[in-house]
């Protein structure tokens, strides 16, 4: 940066020197501004497919999920019909997902599939679509207090089913299937402990048609699953809290009929206080 005296030095000088300072400073901006004066090298650019290929995957495989995406990326605009570049679109899904990038990684997966339905690996990618909203956004909260997933917005579980299920539905053969399928009736489970545990706050809080509606949809949606027992109990007490003696009996008929042991006769929603108070 010039002094103080050298500024006013140039302030000394003749118009037409001055006219020649300020256009040469304004080529400098607009040559810096189109990017043609030299930047920072790029170390890779004479680089072979090959070459960022194996340097992506050697990243890839020491867990370096941003220096692995950078080659990748590289890889992708400069060669993208090369051998390499469907293996490094599967990878950069995988390496997005690892590096905490769901949405980046999932729309990774989209356009795979979408570019290349009969990849002979699209399969995968309907897995790892899977595997990325399996758990959802757990947060460091949740994982440190275990809570239970189907406690929190069912729309991860939904989307991970979806899935999931779409790769059992079109590769039922595929090696990733059976444990899809296990996910699967994982996530059918925790979709309805959902809905289970919304009837029971709705009847907590004395909304007791919404608990019967809640509780219903858990019935006929997810009819062999763990929580079937609850919901049908949730389904009595909120047809007796109705006066709906009628429907009452009906839904505590068809209970006894299946669950002629259930815990809940004798405990209730909660084991320290009898069965007919829930509260």
């Amino acid at each position: 940066m010039r002094s103080v005296p050298a500024l006013v030095e140039l302030g000394r000088q003749s118009p037409v020197f001055r006219l020649r300072v300020l256009v040469f400073a304004a080529l400098l901006l607009g040559l810096n501004a189109c990017g043609l004066l030299p930047a920072e090298i790029d170390q890779t650019a004479d680089w072979s497919a090959t070459r960022l290929y194996m340097e992506a995957k050697s990243a890839f495989d020491d867990k370096n999920w941003e220096e692995a995406l950078k080659y990748y990326q590289k890889l992708e605009s400069r060669y993208p019909y090369g051998r390499y570049a469907q293996q490094a679109q599967m990878e950069v899904a995988y390496a997005h997902w690892k590096d905490d990038d769901a949405a980046a990684a999932l729309a990774d997966c989209d356009r795979f599939i979408r570019l290349h339905p009969n990849h002979p690996n699209v399969d995968y990618m309907y897995y790892l679509k899977g595997l990325i909203t399996f758990n959802g956004d757990l947060g460091y909260m949740g994982y440190f207090s275990s809570q239970d997933q189907s406690e929190r917005d069912p729309k991860s579980a939904q989307e991970s089913f979806d899935a999931l299920r779409e790769l059992v539905t079109r590769f039922p053969e595929s090696k990733y299937a059976p444990d899809a399928q296990s996910r699967m009736d994982y996530l059918v489970n925790t979709l309805a402990a959902h809905e289970v545990h919304v009837a029971r706050y709705y009847l907590k809080r004395g909304a007791y048609l919404a608990a019967a509606n809640r509780s219903q949809y858990a019935i006929k949606t997810y009819p062999n699953t763990p929580a079937l027992e609850e919901a049908s109990y949730i389904l009595v007490l909120a047809y007796n809290k109705l006066n709906l003696t009628e429907l009452r009996d009906d839904a505590e008929r068809v209970m006894r009929l299946n669950f002629p042991d259930s815990p809940y006769y004798t405990q209730g929603l909660d084991p320290k206080k009898p069965w007919w108070n829930p509260f």
